[in-house]
């Protein structure tokens, strides 16, 4: 057991009980099928297309990875799923998490990702990874600000055309996560005192959203902002083109940069991304 193993599994404890679940491994093969049911309400796929399999699920219980769900008295209510990976002995990948309709408002999401931040440091894992949706503001804001985690990575049309109900069948670009579980940042996030970013006076927009458009400014700064849409999925069932706009306009606002060196290094109570070039 790693030294800040003890303090996260109390904090994973404490969230858990302000959200009224239990948390704990799921492995027996009826709650994986429970598992996978959730998976499925949640996500809606197409039948050819489960986010996961119950023979999946038992081979990576089976091997000492980490599967995990909320219960609310006896039903479950939210999972999480994740994989270690290379190197093994550093860091674990999560896969997927989500929350039933039944327990959404209750910081289900944050009592589990606080119970695998436990899990892990147990297993002397220095991080966690996972990816995201970049348009996707409250996901943005719950992975940056209430986890304290960081974009490590642009992914373009990372899982190829997910025709499911929160993907839409369109391009799939992620962002790569990094929460380093015993940082600074991780640590006040994980304790209830998150902290937005306040960008400095200096940024520049190159990315804003006019009246739910994506319009894109041209600015040279050290530090820049980057909008998101108020609602995505709304978009992408009322509005397509605009959505489909929204990916482009972002991929072109992160992507290269990221990969020229910069990095995000915060997300803004107006549903901004801080963008910070690197100094030469």
């Amino acid at each position: 057991m790693t030294a800040a193993s003890p303090g996260a599994a109390r904090l994973a404890a404490d969230a858990a009980a302000t959200a009224g679940v239990r948390i704990r491994e799921v492995a027996e093969p009826g709650e994986l099928r429970e598992l996978n049911e959730l998976f499925r309400d949640i996500w809606r796929p197409d039948p050819g297309n489960p986010p996961l399999t119950e023979e999946l699920l038992r081979v990576l219980a089976h091997t000492g990875n980490y599967v995990g769900g909320a219960f609310l008295g006896d039903r479950l209510v939210g999972a999480a799923v994740g994989l270690f990976a290379a190197p093994a002995t550093g860091a674990l990948h999560s896969h997927i998490t989500g929350v039933g309709a039944a327990a959404r408002g209750r910081s289900v999401g944050f009592a589990l990702k606080l119970h695998q931040r436990a899990w892990a440091l147990e297993r002397g894992l220095a991080r966690i990874t996972w990816t995201f949706d970049p348009l996707v503001r409250r996901n943005a804001h719950f992975n940056l600000v209430k986890l304290g985690a960081r974009p490590a990575r642009y992914l373009p049309d990372f899982y190829g055309p997910m025709d499911d109900h929160i993907n839409g069948g369109g391009a799939t670009d992620r962002l790569l996560i990094s929460w380093e579980l015993a940082g600074e940042d991780v640590e006040a996030a994980c304790a209830g005192n998150p902290r937005p970013a306040v960008p400095p006076p200096h940024a520049a927009r190159v990315l804003a959203n006019e009246d739910g458009r994506p319009e894109p400014e041209k600015a040279d700064a050290p530090v820049v902002l980057v909008d998101t849409p108020a609602d995505i999925e709304g978009l992408r069932t009322g509005d397509p083109a605009c959505a489909a706009l929204w990916r482009e306009r972002m991929r072109e606002a992160l992507c290269d940069r990221m990969a020229g060196g910069a990095a995000i290094t915060g997300f803004t109570r107006e549903g901004q991304y801080v963008l910070r070039t690197p100094e030469d």
